[in-house]
């Protein structure tokens, strides 16, 4: 239930504004819930001046509490949760929206065509300016239908590169600067799950004076797979290659994390369970608390009263700290994975295990009768247990997407009407592909699109002292479908008669 102390309350607000089902308001200045409070906790959370309180206590007979997510929300007959998906009907949480089984999206033409390009336009040049057709149009039958392949390197002020690390290691803040020898390249942007992300260049990098020359090589040296010095402003020493372990501050990464803390927990909660009596999951996002957290009760475990390091999210998961510790917290030495050890609940010689999301490291504590503990040997059953996060995980790499948007030479060398061919790759008649691989084309207007470099022909990339990158792209389509968008009939050529010239 939520517990407010008028006294505290300032009537900021804050808990008004971030409710989600409007349950509580301020009024003279003095906030106050109402019949559709849920118990999610939000208000005591955004709360500056710890006015609001979530405790735990007795179940309200006529609510139910929901356990499809941590926040265990305690929901009376005829509301919903804080997430609006679950209703009680007459004690009874329901979905209260029914499973969609058709998905909307229409098969798209491209399933027709080959899912290569008849050729790459790796080496195939430009021709310039936007007016002339494409070097290469070329044609073939494919199980009977006439399919059309055009190519250009297309040189591409609107371009860069979207850097994945897998690394649970804090590079820098988002947003912090990325240089390389001492030149702005790109920045840190939004985590995604277990790993780091960099972008690498955009237009106004590569037109950013005579700096922009460093960029377009940054960019074409990570799309051809070459290592790369980078350095975080106020943050990590970063040396990444395509396909490679991304080493950061001097240290080969080796493991991805299987999860955050608390879905490790849920992942490993019963073997965890047969060995020790606790355990403490490090992790920068998330951190577990075996016994608290709902796996462990599902295990047949009760709280055992020890508080971790972190601020607490809900039961059995705590919000981290970035840094270069165990997990990718500020944990530096096991022992302060563990703040206290309530002795009402736990008792002597209870055993805590201290790891992290990827197994690499862990720790051993037995709890002593004043409610310290003691670090102990592990053994070899505890370690069968952990190597069990480790076999789940995968191997850390830096993965590398190209990004960039085709306009200009690179549509109108293709067909007469830009729009048009526009238009046709966003409704998956063309199949689009750069350097021979698979390219995402982003919604809205214009072609942008990304594409993943390690499926790209090796060193398929170069840059223009514009400055710009190269990028190598190819429009695949039937013949029909060409002329319809006003393409360059009369430059089209067999491939068999390409192959001739080329003496391939």
């Amino acid at each position: 239930m939520i517990n407010i102390d008028l006294e505290k309350c300032i009537g900021c607000k804050l808990c008004e504004k971030n409710c989600p089902l409007d349950a509580i308001k301020v009024t003279d200045k003095k906030a106050a819930t109402n019949d559709a409070c849920v118990s999610c906790g939000i208000c005591s959370r955004v709360c500056p001046v710890d006015a609001i309180e979530k405790t735990v206590g007795e179940k309200d007979s006529a609510n139910e509490t929901c356990t499809h997510c941590p926040v265990r929300c305690s929901i009376p007959v005829g509301q919903t949760g804080a997430c609006k998906r679950y209703t009680n009907n007459n004690g009874t949480l329901e979905r209260n929206r029914k499973l969609v089984v058709e998905a909307i999206t229409n098969e798209p033409a491209i399933r027709n065509l080959p899912y290569k390009p008849l050729i790459t336009a790796v080496g195939g040049g430009t021709n310039y300016p936007c007016c002339r057709p494409a070097p290469y149009i070329v044609q073939e039958k494919v199980e009977g239908v006439d399919v059309v392949t055009v190519v250009t390197e297309a040189p591409l002020s609107y371009s860069g590169v979207k850097v994945k690390l897998d690394t649970n290691l804090h590079i820098g803040e988002e947003g912090a600067k990325v240089k390389r020898d001492g030149k702005l390249v790109g920045m840190v942007t939004t985590e995604e799950y277990g790993s780091k992300m960099l972008t690498i260049g955009g237009a106004n990098l590569l037109s950013n004076g005579n700096d922009g020359f460093i960029v377009a090589k940054t960019i074409v040296d990570l799309a051809n797979g070459r290592r790369v010095t980078l350095k975080v402003d106020q943050g990590s020493k970063l040396e990444i290659q395509q396909g490679h372990a991304p080493i950061i501050d001097g240290q080969e990464e080796k493991l991805m994390r299987v999860g955050c803390g608390s879905a490790t927990i849920g992942m490993f909660a019963k073997r965890f369970s047969e060995v020790v009596d606790e355990a403490v999951i490090l992790d920068y996002h998330v951190i577990g608390l075996l016994s608290e957290h709902m796996a462990g009760a599902d295990v047949g475990m009760k709280y055992s009263g020890v508080v971790p390091f972190g601020t607490k999210s809900t039961v059995g998961r705590y919000f981290g700290v970035h840094g270069h510790g165990w997990g990718g917290t500020e944990v530096m030495n096991p022992r302060d994975a563990i703040v206290s050890v309530d002795m009402n609940l736990a008792k002597e010689g209870m055993k805590i295990l201290v790891t992290e999301t990827t197994g690499q490291k862990a720790a051993l504590f037995a709890v002593k009768a004043d409610g310290s503990v003691e670090s102990v040997d592990m053994t070899q059953e505890v370690m069968d247990a952990v190597n069990l996060i480790k076999e789940t995980c995968e191997v850390s790499k830096t993965s590398v997407i190209y990004t960039g948007g085709t306009g200009g030479s690179a549509r109108a060398g293709a067909v007469n009407f830009p729009k048009k061919l526009s238009d046709a790759v966003h409704n998956e008649e063309i199949n689009m592909t750069v350097a021979g691989a698979p390219a995402f084309i982003l919604p809205g207007g214009g072609i942008n699109f990304m594409v993943d470099v390690s499926k790209m022909v090796e060193e398929s990339t170069t840059w223009v002292p514009t400055p710009a990158t190269v990028a190598p792209v190819e429009y695949t389509m039937t013949r029909e479908k060409y002329e319809e968008l006003g393409g360059h009939v009369a430059s089209i050529r067999s491939k068999k008669e390409v192959m001739k010239e080329l003496g391939l």
